[in-house]
């Protein structure tokens, strides 16, 4: 049998998602609570592995065992984690192999005053942005790029093609989000994507420059990557209904 778990979690306290020795991590966490109901180890599969400080809202993983109760497991957690569904799914359902895209939201906070309430939720930055420019770069990111300026170049990837379903800028306010939806992700790429956007739209770079960084250029000609506080995976999508979340 296998449990599809739906899952949101605050990633500031956390080393990233993937357990490590003598680090608290979200693998580690909820491990540690299925333990203790289902009174034996499981190795959970997760859809997107997140980093140290990035958050989730619709994280989805699973586990060859039962589904218990997500109180009982909320119950085991502490408050900066949460299981939000524990369902039956499919045999042989596989909460990163079965992934059809993935969709992150990075969240930029641009007025000349810092927030208390989104400080640890959001990028601050205080000058001007040409909004227009931000969605110039994000029209130019739709289809399949070559993103090897996008990720750090000591990587373990050999392919650094990736298909993007939809990218877009949006605006409530001084609230600016950069939502995005893929096949896949490189490590730290959203975060560079949104960083060197930002200096387009604070005019020290071009839009056609930025373009110009997706057919495969050095990473060094990108610029630095955002903070990880920012960024949030909203959700992952599955072929079979029911099988995943969206």
């Amino acid at each position: 049998m296998v449990t599809k778990l739906e899952l949101e979690y605050h990633g500031g306290a956390f080393a990233g998602w993937a357990r490590q020795p003598r680090q608290r991590t979200v693998q580690g966490e909820i491990e540690r609570a299925l333990a203790v109901v289902l009174g034996e180890d499981v190795a959970l599969t997760v859809a997107g592995r997140t980093d140290r400080g990035v958050h989730a809202w619709g994280q989805v993983a699973s586990y060859a065992h039962e589904a218990v109760d997500p109180g009982t497991l909320n119950g085991l957690l502490a408050p900066d984690v949460a299981v939000l569904a524990s369902l039956p799914a499919d045999e042989g359902f596989d909460a990163r192999a079965d992934a059809r895209s993935r969709t992150y939201c990075y969240r930029v906070l641009n007025r000349r005053t810092r927030s208390v309430w989104l400080a640890d939720r959001a990028m601050w930055v205080p000058r001007a942005l040409d909004t227009e420019a931000l969605h110039a770069c994000a029209a130019a990111l739709a289809g399949k790029h070559d993103f090897t300026a996008f990720t750090p170049s000591d990587t373990r990837y050999r392919w650094f093609g990736r298909t993007v379903g939809a990218a877009e800028w949006r605006q409530d306010g001084p609230l600016l989000e950069f939502w995005i939806t893929a096949d896949a992700f490189l490590r730290h790429m959203n975060r560079v994507l949104v960083g060197t956007m930002l200096q387009v739209a604070l005019g020290n770079r071009t839009v056609a420059s930025f373009e110009e960084l997706l057919t495969g250029r050095p990473r060094s000609e990108a610029a630095a990557t955002a903070p990880p506080h920012g960024l949030a995976l909203a959700g992952v999508a599955y072929e079979e209904p029911g099988a995943g979340a969206s």
